[in-house]
């Protein structure tokens, strides 16, 4: 990010917490409802200091953690495999085009049957939304590969596993780099879901038993931070992108300017 599009961003987020200070004192909106955003802020800064709160976002942190793995490598080895074997992408596109729209939310109550309030059912949730995701972009960066350059390599007598290694995987690693981006922001936002629907321990668990003691401070508290570790949860997924693809001209254009 450049430092005018941080100065911008640092603008905005400082007339947003002017906008939601000055609402509730104006009397426009019941404190009781919305609290001025020093109140929240203190809110928070006062759970920072509990360990309880630590817990619950290590919780959040490694549901969403092992559920973004065990969907990347699933999906990066079944779209390989679709995208290099022939007529499997059209044997198997129903299915995918089938399944892929289901919302994750769907399937809370299988979750909650079969795992009950766990990390099991985070997991459940946030490696469906995220496999998807992943998988769609390796699907197309596969297809990308030249035809004349694979059909080379192979009368070359090069192995499939040299095809994949040397051919396919750099033209397809650009997709699948947008494809976990992508995938990171989905899976932390079904993990705090999972945790506030379902009750697996973590952020989403605190925000409900906030919400049912009527604490309403912690609540938005506990909300901003959730927004604060998306922010960073993306930060890190960008700063990673553009490391693996320092060698792409769309990378080295973009820390050019």
């Amino acid at each position: 990010m450049t430092r005018t599009g941080l100065g911008y961003g640092l603008a905005g987020l400082g007339g947003l917490l002017a906008l939601m200070e000055a609402v509730p004192r104006l009397g426009l909106v019941d404190e009781r409802f919305l609290p001025p955003a020093s109140l929240i802020l203190g809110t928070l800064a006062g759970q920072l200091g509990t360990p309880e709160l630590w817990i619950a976002l290590g919780e959040t942190m490694r549901g969403w953690a092992l559920g973004l793995a065990l969907a990347f490598c699933a999906a990066v080895g079944t779209g390989v495999v679709i995208g290099i074997v022939p007529g499997l992408r059209a044997l198997t596109n129903s299915t995918i085009e089938f399944l892929r729209p289901i919302p994750s939310v769907a399937l809370v109550p299988l979750a909650t049957l079969l795992f009950g309030p766990s990390i099991g059912s985070t997991l459940l949730l946030v490696v469906y939304a995220s496999f998807w995701q992943v998988l769609i972009q390796v699907l197309y960066g596969v297809a990308a590969v030249d035809s004349v350059a694979f059909d080379t390599a192979r009368s070359y007598g090069l192995s499939a596993w040299s095809r994949v290694r040397h051919l396919v995987w750099p033209t397809a690693l650009p997709y699948v780099m947008t494809g976990l981006r992508l995938a990171a922001a989905v899976a932390f936002i079904l993990a705090v879901t999972a945790e506030l629907v379902i009750g697996s321990p973590g952020l989403g668990a605190e925000i409900q038993v906030a919400q049912s003691s009527g604490a309403v401070p912690a609540v938005y508290a506990l909300i901003v931070l959730a927004g604060l570790v998306g922010i960073g949860v993306n930060a890190a997924v960008r700063l990673l992108e553009r490391r693996v693809l320092a060698w792409h001209p769309a990378v080295r254009a973009e820390v050019a300017a």
